[in-house]
């Protein structure tokens, strides 16, 4: 169900979504407002695309300042397409912009006040979530691997066991992924999404000639509303349409910048 509206944030020539469904600070970015130059043209946010470190760091500097936190306040995720959610303070903030020093998972929730999650995504599914009693926060990166291990649920199920929260409480956001118009795959995707999740998930892939099409956030939102959240806002952006607008791994063959989705506690 999609109960909350999306909103367009602005400053300067950097622009990143958000939805009122979602009272603490967040965004999902695009690729316009940074400093970034070439192919990686102009807000890449990811350290290891073949960009300058200080690129990079004036990225982070500019969707800080726009959406109310430090680079210092960040916790990143190692992303390699599974279920690990990572239970988060600020111990974990290691104050570096590189994924790659952090330990690998694809979910990471806090309950500690002034702790920012980032998710990195150029087609996958990026989710953020938010407890309106306890204030918790949960991020989410749901490739078609991700999707179909449950990280979404998953990453629910930690913010409900390490903090109490009620899942009727929790808000959830998807954002821009490649849609079901551009997510053309082998069987082995929808394969994979039929055995996680049975028939309910008929209803989402859509078979053609050789190849399927696979509509992920639905398959991601129902995951949540297994879990328990029914308020959920979902971006109606594909990445691969709008290839001038958001990073698509799919349309530049891997040659890109990333993406973040990026909540503070």
């Amino acid at each position: 169900m999609d109960n909350g509206q999306w909103i367009i944030g602005k400053v300067g020539d950097l622009e990143y979504l958000k939805t009122n469904n979602i009272a603490a600070p967040h965004g999902f970015t695009t690729r316009l407002g940074g400093v970034s130059e070439g192919h990686l043209a102009s807000l890449n946010l990811g350290a290891h695309r073949g960009d300058t470190e200080e690129n990079v760091a004036e990225n982070f500097r500019r969707l800080g300042c726009a959406i109310g936190f430090s680079p210092e306040q960040l916790v990143l995720t190692h992303q390699i397409h599974t279920d690990i959610v990572r239970v988060v303070t600020e111990k974990d903030c290691l104050g570096s912009l590189s994924h790659r020093d952090y330990p690998p998972c694809d979910g990471l929730v806090t309950n500690t006040p002034g702790v920012a999650l980032m998710v990195y995504s150029a087609d996958c599914t990026p989710i953020l979530l938010w407890d309106k009693r306890t204030g918790a926060v949960g991020a989410a990166h749901a490739g078609w691997r991700g999707t179909a291990l449950g990280i979404a649920a998953k990453t629910v199920d930690a913010m409900a066991s390490s903090f109490g929260c009620r899942r009727e409480d929790i808000s959830a956001a998807i954002g821009p992924n490649i849609g079901r118009c551009c997510f053309e795959t082998d069987a082995d995707v929808p394969e994979a999404m039929l055995a996680a999740l049975g028939e309910e998930a008929k209803p989402y892939i859509h078979p053609g000639k050789s190849k399927f099409h696979v509509d992920l956030k639905a398959i991601n939102a129902l995951w949540l509303r297994r879990s328990g959240v029914t308020n959920i806002t979902i971006s109606k952006d594909c990445t691969a349409c709008q290839p001038d607008r958001y990073w698509s791994h799919r349309v530049t063959g891997g040659n890109r910048g990333s993406q973040g989705a990026v909540i503070l506690r």
